[in-house]
């Protein structure tokens, strides 16, 4: 192997042959991509720079102490993310850290909202780890779309007993039955994936290869090739159904994550619940359990990142459909807001830098 100028290199594919292939240094690769997630980042704070001043002025006017109480039940939250994305890990044979997994999955928070790619950008930071680590990107695949799952699944338990709440309330109304359903739907779609890759790798690779054509025939007006490559689906199909198909045999252990994932969302009822005591607002169980739901409920189906514009314009409505004045019901979605949307995403970019740092 012969060095040119520390970012190329030329090997010599057969000693009879004379040709050569010039390689790019990954790292240069990488540096493009962090570069273009700091300009959507920068991008999208200045865009949001009118309801991030509106946040710190409501927050100001709240009691201290409860919304310190509000921050650090979201670091709790954090490290119950990351305790469920390690809990998955060692289901599937491989191992890590709490504090490991804490900041990758705060990094992968931060790269779906600046980048939404339904998940997909967020799964790259745990690619992107097993690949330096030798560990295999079809079980980094798996792990990540079980978080999803088991994280939909537990919001559908909390998402039942509000249902339950606001038909007795009669405040039922077509746009959460709608969005309800466009929930469970998804819910389904991602567990439909995985039932088939646990009985057939050929399965899954025809499920995968058929959205690939999906994706392809969008993009190609616009890329005028293929965006992504059908063989290679069935090949990444192939990677994850060895693993998904011993699932089965050990589908109780999933019974662990799923109770971490109920209580990742006890947790953000708690700083709703937490942000009505900041700004002495009455409230009852069936409000921060309907509040909590009918936001987060549109977070998840919203076409804005994490709901961005969409959930400040819902939950106020939801909660005003639960008896909380109009004017208190906007100081409080501001407020829980600030604290599990923004303060994560700040969270998100240093812990993004934090691994690249390691790497």
């Amino acid at each position: 192997m012969i060095r040119v100028r520390s970012h190329l290199r030329v090997e010599k594919s057969a000693p009879a042959s004379n040709s050569r292939v010039f390689v790019y240094n990954p790292p240069y690769m990488k540096r493009i991509a962090i570069l273009l997630v700091v300009f959507l980042a920068a991008a999208f704070v200045y865009l949001s720079l009118g309801e991030i001043e509106s946040i710190v002025q409501t927050l100001r006017q709240g009691n201290i102490w409860f919304l310190g109480l509000a921050i650090l039940i979201q670091c709790g939250w954090f490290v119950m993310s990351g305790i469920i994305y390690l809990s998955l890990y060692r289901i599937l044979g491989m191992d890590g850290t709490i504090q490991k997994m804490t900041l990758m999955s705060a990094a992968a928070n931060f790269v779906n909202v600046i980048a939404p790619s339904a998940g997909m950008g967020g799964m790259a930071v745990f690619i992107s780890n097993a690949k330096r680590n030798g560990q295999s990107p079809g079980k980094v695949t798996v792990v990540s779309m079980l978080f999803i799952l088991l994280d939909y699944l537990a919001f559908l338990c909390v998402l039942t007993l509000a249902l339950i709440i606001l038909i007795r309330r009669n405040d039922l109304r077509p746009s959460e039955i709608t969005a309800s359903i466009v929930m469970l739907a998804i819910a389904i779609g991602l567990g439909s994936l995985l039932y088939l890759g646990s009985k057939s790798a050929e399965a899954l690779g025809n499920a995968l290869a058929r959205m690939a054509r999906l994706v392809n025939r969008i993009a190609k007006p616009f890329l005028h090739h293929d965006y992504l490559s059908e063989t290679r689906a069935y090949e990444f199909a192939d990677e994850m159904a060895k693993d998904l198909q011993s699932l089965p045999e050990r589908y109780r252990s999933l019974m662990q994550p799923l109770g971490y994932a109920l209580a990742n969302k006890a947790l953000m009822m708690s700083i709703l619940l937490v942000s009505f005591l900041s700004f002495e607002v009455p409230f009852s169980v069936g409000t921060i359990i309907g509040g909590f739901a009918i936001s987060y409920l549109f977070l998840i189906v919203s076409p804005t990142p994490s709901g961005i514009g969409i959930v400040e314009g819902i939950m106020p409505l939801s909660l005003v459909s639960l008896r909380v004045p109009w004017s208190q019901a906007v100081i409080i979605t501001l407020a829980y807001r600030g604290i599990t949307f923004w303060l994560p995403l700040s969270v998100g970019a240093v812990a993004l830098r934090i691994l690249d740092r390691k790497v």
